[in-house]
């Protein structure tokens, strides 16, 4: 479950981390880069196809999961090397510095390391790093599919609680055995018994998890937000059935009721295919908070717009729970939105105070943060600092 430090008692100064150093080895279409970084804004500009993505990628994978293209280790092997990739950032918190590290290596899958030293997994780099991204293919979170916002709310309830990805990952995979056994048709009942047992227990804690989140990052949004501000502030909650439960009873009357539930739709589920009731079907439901309107039904620039204020409300409830600003990858953030929503934007990741790396394809858009950032040209292998 999500740990019991509340947002009253997690008002403290949040640390700030900073990378000082980003090391490439045959990740993507980067054979070897090696950067020294200096401010906090740092503003990535090229060509299309030039790499400023694949940059962005590899810092993403500093937090669980798979990055922000969700992509296969191998695939991010620069083609033509000989199967390995690797990358390390040397991070400064509170003065001091620590190296972070994660690569791959075919036969060994991924690969991690704190201060040179193995570790399990990106988990462990949690306390030390939160990672935030928005990228164009969340463009169409609202009024697209609702897994994608399933997604969405997972990952920022995994930067709340570093267990959450391992309780979906376990859910996922009981639903599948639950289905195979299903399928069979002649399977002992006791199995399914069992089966359904362990959905039931997974699933309120994943459901639990993921309300407990929506309902914090609803709290924060409403004590911070201003009805002037160019990024409008969202109206956000989760709908299904145990989330409807949950809000009523406790979770362990919910657990019992899940596993009945489940027990009495196996035919329906065995036709189907799939299992119908849990919270592999729950959705995140938005609205516009000035507007008062669904967010799927607002234009593309105000679901943009909405877009953006929900990620600055993730860092900042990151910012108060995890006691450290996390890093934010804003990938083409500022090609869609006019001079002075830009220049709005701009502001808003000044006061942030998180490490905030942005792309853009046109160097002009980021002309109002000469002095403020530090900017590079990417080319095909290679960045150069222009300010």
């Amino acid at each position: 479950m999500v740990g019991a430090m509340s947002l009253s008692d997690a008002r403290r100064p949040a640390r700030r981390p900073l990378i000082r150093r980003l090391m490439l080895h045959e990740f993507r279409s980067y054979e070897s880069l090696d950067i020294r970084i200096a401010r906090r804004l740092v503003a990535l500009t090229g060509e299309n196809g030039a790499g400023k993505t694949n940059l962005l990628e590899a810092l993403s994978m500093f937090s669980p999961g798979r990055g922000l293209r969700r992509a296969e280790s191998e695939d991010c092997v620069r083609q033509g090397a000989p199967g390995t990739f690797s990358v390390s950032i040397e991070l400064q918190t509170d003065g001091h510095l620590a190296q972070l590290g994660h690569g791959f290596e075919p036969g060994e899958g991924r690969r991690f390391r704190v201060d040179r030293l193995p570790v399990s997994s990106a988990r462990a780099f949690a306390e030390r790093l939160q990672v935030v991204w928005l990228t164009p293919a969340m463009d169409g979170l609202f009024a697209g599919p609702a897994g994608d916002r399933r997604r969405f709310i997972d990952r920022l309830t995994l930067g709340v609680d570093p267990e959450h990805g391992a309780r979906v990952s376990k859910f996922g995979q009981a639903l599948r055995g639950r289905n195979r056994l299903l399928e069979d048709g002649g399977s002992d009942p006791r199995w399914l018994a069992a089966a359904e047992q362990e959905i039931a227990a997974l699933g309120v804690a994943v459901a639990s998890a993921r309300l407990e989140t929506t309902q914090r990052l609803q709290t924060l949004i409403d004590s911070t937000r201003a009805e002037a501000s160019a990024f409008p502030h969202a109206v956000i909650a989760l709908q299904g059935e145990l989330e409807a439960m949950l809000a009523e009873h406790p979770a362990i009357a919910v657990e019992e009721r899940y596993r009945e539930m489940l027990g009495l739709s196996r035919r329906r589920d065995a036709a189907a295919g799939r299992a119908l009731v849990g919270p592999q079907t729950s959705d995140l439901l938005a609205r516009h908070g000035p507007k008062d309107a669904p967010a799927r039904d607002c234009s593309t620039g105000e679901q943009k717009a909405l877009l953006v204020g929900l990620v600055l409300a993730q860092a900042r409830l990151l910012a108060n729970l995890r006691g450290a600003a996390p890093l934010v990858l804003l990938d083409e953030i500022a090609a869609h939105f006019d001079a002075k929503r830009r220049e709005a934007l701009y502001d808003e990741l000044e006061r942030l105070g998180s490490q905030v790396f942005m792309s853009g394809a046109d160097p002009a858009l980021f002309a109002p943060l000469e002095g403020r950032a530090e900017i590079f040209l990417v080319t095909p292998g290679r960045l150069e600092a222009r300010s």
